[in-house]
């Protein structure tokens, strides 16, 4: 065999072996992302958790995704910002709990100014409630089909505005994040 035909059977195989591979290491993320859930807001806890109680809630439901933990610091700016509202009697319920959810995973994709925008428009429109719950399924519709477990990105909701548009974009932006992350963490393993 000359050395063009085994530097070209060397890339073929090699392609072959990386091909293979990836799609190995594509499979293995899509399962482990397949398990993944937000709580809704009515699994939220509401009979108040202490600080360190909610940051270990939120870490622990954003732990599958790898890259996103907060602090009682941080917790505590968002307070100051006006992104949360104050605890009452020291205890966060439901309503911070979702902001806090929400803030941790935006704020890699915006600033703290813009998410406040954010909320301020949606305070407008719709319930924490119901845009908390719109956040989640619009996070796992997206998620999903970044991570190949779903072929098309559904449409979530019925209506149509730009504050939707908007906030996709940033959830797909999120998305992408914690992709990347996902596959560094895998390939480094």
């Amino acid at each position: 065999m000359d050395g063009l035909s085994t530097v070209i059977l060397d890339i073929f195989f090699e392609n072959n072996y990386n091909g293979h591979m990836d799609n190995i290491l594509k499979q293995q993320l899509a399962r482990e992302m397949s398990v993944f859930r937000l709580p809704r807001y009515a699994q939220l806890p509401d009979m108040g958790l202490y600080l360190e109680q909610t940051v270990q809630y939120v870490n622990q439901c954003l732990a599958p995704l790898g890259c996103m933990e907060i602090t009682g610091s941080m917790v505590r700016n968002y307070v100051k910002m006006d992104l949360i509202a104050n605890p009452v009697n020291k205890r966060y319920h439901a309503d911070q709990i979702a902001h806090i959810i929400c803030v941790t995973l935006l704020k890699h994709v915006m600033e703290l100014d813009y998410i406040g925008r954010f909320f301020a428009m949606q305070k407008k429109v719709y319930t924490d409630q119901v845009a908390y719950d719109y956040f989640c399924t619009e996070l796992e519709n997206i998620l999903f089909h970044r991570f190949g477990l779903k072929e098309d990105i559904e449409d979530v909701g019925v209506t149509q505005s730009l504050e939707k548009e908007m906030l996709r974009s940033a959830i797909t932006a999120v998305s992408h994040i914690i992709y990347i992350n996902a596959c560094l963490n895998k390939l480094e393993q």
